[in-house]
């Protein structure tokens, strides 16, 4: 038996971070920040049915410099998420499986992302 201290298996610090996989870690992520989004979502909305003292303290805290900060990272998830699932649905339908296609289709995700959330924090702030 050789007595060499290697892995059983591929590791991630063997593999060098590419395109497709680190698309697919923030999508991931990406889903999981929006449905945080979610509670912040409800909580504003709770907010609205409370006594207005309440009401008044969620909107200090949306307006705060921290709170249009996670509005922002919200803004950008949610185009990067709808971006991205976009182009998952045109590989369920077949389409776009070559490397060259899926690099392509990653890199527009990307831009998608940028310009949409540019175009609406920009006409919001």
């Amino acid at each position: 038996m050789n007595s060499t201290q290697r892995p059983l298996s591929p590791h991630l610090q063997v593999y060098k971070p590419q395109l497709t996989s680190v698309l697919s870690i923030f999508h991931r992520a990406a889903g999981v920040y929006l449905t945080l989004g979610i509670v912040a979502l409800a909580l504003w909305l709770i907010s609205l049915a409370s006594p207005k003292p309440c009401f008044g303290l969620m909107m200090a805290f949306y307006a705060s410099p921290f709170g249009q900060l996670l509005f922002a990272s919200w803004v950008i998830a949610f185009f990067y998420h709808f971006a991205n699932g976009i182009r998952h649905l045109v590989w369920d339908a077949g389409c776009g499986y070559s490397l060259e296609a899926v690099y392509r289709s990653g890199w527009a995700v990307l831009i998608v992302t940028a310009v949409a959330s540019a175009f609406v924090l920009c006409s919001l702030f």
